[in-house]
């Protein structure tokens, strides 16, 4: 259970760490920059403690499959940024793999 923890706390990390990438405009903004590098380092941290105690593969894949979700709902809702029914049906193959991994991946 404590590695889903560091799971959840690594997908926080990684998910502000990308959307602040894009506030840095190019790295030329520097407050953006220094809390982009805190939320991955951060991230990568939390990440490598789940690894303990869930396969890579699974912690990897809800790792990724999590953060492209929020990533995505905060590009549409924070930013702005356009969606398309492709975008969708991508995002619902994510899950549907990440689900796969989850019931029959290493480990389990």
């Amino acid at each position: 259970m404590k590695g889903y923890l560091f799971l959840l706390v690594a997908i926080i990390g990684e998910v502000v760490g990308t959307n602040l990438l894009k506030a840095t405009d190019g790295f030329t903004k520097l407050q953006p920059t220094l809390l982009t590098i805190i939320a991955y380092v951060i991230s990568f941290y939390f990440l490598s403690l789940s690894f303990k105690s869930i396969p890579i593969a699974v912690a990897y894949a809800v790792w990724g499959a999590i953060g492209i979700i929020l990533i995505t709902l905060f590009s549409v809702l924070v930013w702005k940024e356009p969606i398309n029914l492709m975008t969708i049906f991508g995002l619902g193959l994510i899950i549907a793999g990440t689900i796969v991994v989850n019931l029959f991946g290493t480990g389990h």
